[in-house]
């Protein structure tokens, strides 16, 4: 496979099968541990509501038409299974099942294997061993633990407004203040999250804001890890939840496929976004376990900042 454009194919080895996540050495984990100031722990996750026990939809952000987790609780004696386990001594133990589909519904570790083009996944990787039964290449089991120096960029504070417009676009401009290093996690901000809590699912699906295939080329210039952002697609979206780029400058083609960047996607970013505001930092430790789900193509995930 060749390409028109710069590409970390065989960088870390031809067998490779984590891409940027390399760059996080011993060496550059000890760095981001020193981003710890005062211990404060931040949850970057929307929760995961089951839309059988809950209101889920009218609830938690999501893209439209995607199946929405389902929770059973074997204690509600109808959902899942009847009555609850005894153990003795009187004492009873309740019991879940949980169905996620990650992409659209959850924060979600986007593995290698989750887009490619032509026969090929991420580094030359064959993709007919993309199956039903799982990935047999750059499955998010590869990813392992993220552990790195996160760096907020807050775009809706950087221009001025509670969040971006469903046509806005994060340029390399937005970017150039953050002071990424390589190996960084890139955490966008686009307060488009609010739209849902404010205005409700249409006007959330009426479009999404993104970054641009500029910035997205940028940020892979730049050598960052994983790209997070509190969108459902990292770029932008159109009203029919789709993209407008065409192949050769669609964002998870270009992190993903060519440069071999992690994407997380529909991270709640408020809290953090408030605790940073005002105090002349917008770097943080980052951390991340995706599940070990062999061959998946991706992962739910609670990030972790801690400050």
């Amino acid at each position: 496979m060749s390409f028109d454009e710069s590409n970390n194919w065989g960088r870390w080895g031809s067998e490779d099968e984590r891409g940027a996540l390399n760059l996080l050495t011993p060496e550059a984990v000890v760095a981001a541990a020193r981003c710890v100031r005062d211990g404060r722990v931040i949850s970057l996750s929307l929760p995961i509501r089951g839309a059988t026990s809950s209101p889920a939809p009218a609830t938690v952000p999501h893209l439209r038409g995607r199946p929405l987790p389902q929770h059973f609780m074997s204690i509600d004696g109808g959902d899942y299974a009847a009555g609850t386990r005894p153990i003795g001594a009187g004492l009873k133990m309740a019991d879940d099942a949980l169905i996620v589909t990650p992409h659209g519904t959850t924060t979600h570790l986007d593995a290698l294997c989750h887009m490619w083009s032509g026969d090929a996944l991420y580094n030359g990787h064959p993709a007919d061993r993309v199956r039903s039964y799982g990935a047999g290449r750059c499955g998010i089991d590869k990813a392992g633990p993220v552990v790195a120096r996160g760096v907020l960029v807050d775009v809706p504070r950087l221009r001025g407004v509670p969040h971006l417009a469903a046509g806005d676009r994060v340029e390399p401009d937005d970017l150039e203040g953050a002071g990424l290093r390589p190996g960084d996690v890139a955490v966008i901000r686009t307060g488009w999250p609010l739209v849902w809590r404010a205005e409700g699912p249409d006007a959330y699906w009426a479009g999404q804001p993104g970054l641009s295939a500029r910035a997205g080329r940028a940020l892979a210039a730049l050598d960052v890890s994983v790209v997070a952002a509190d969108n459902a697609a990292i770029g932008g979206l159109n009203g029919r939840q789709l993209a407008d780029e065409g192949p050769d400058d669609d964002l998870h083609l270009i992190l993903l496929w060519r440069h071999g960047v992690h994407l997380a996607e529909m991270l709640w970013l408020e809290e953090l976004a408030d605790a940073l505001d005002g105090t002349g930092r917008d770097d943080f430790l980052f951390v991340a376990a995706p599940l070990k789900i062999e061959g998946g193509t991706a992962s739910p995930i609670d990030p972790i900042a801690v400050l």
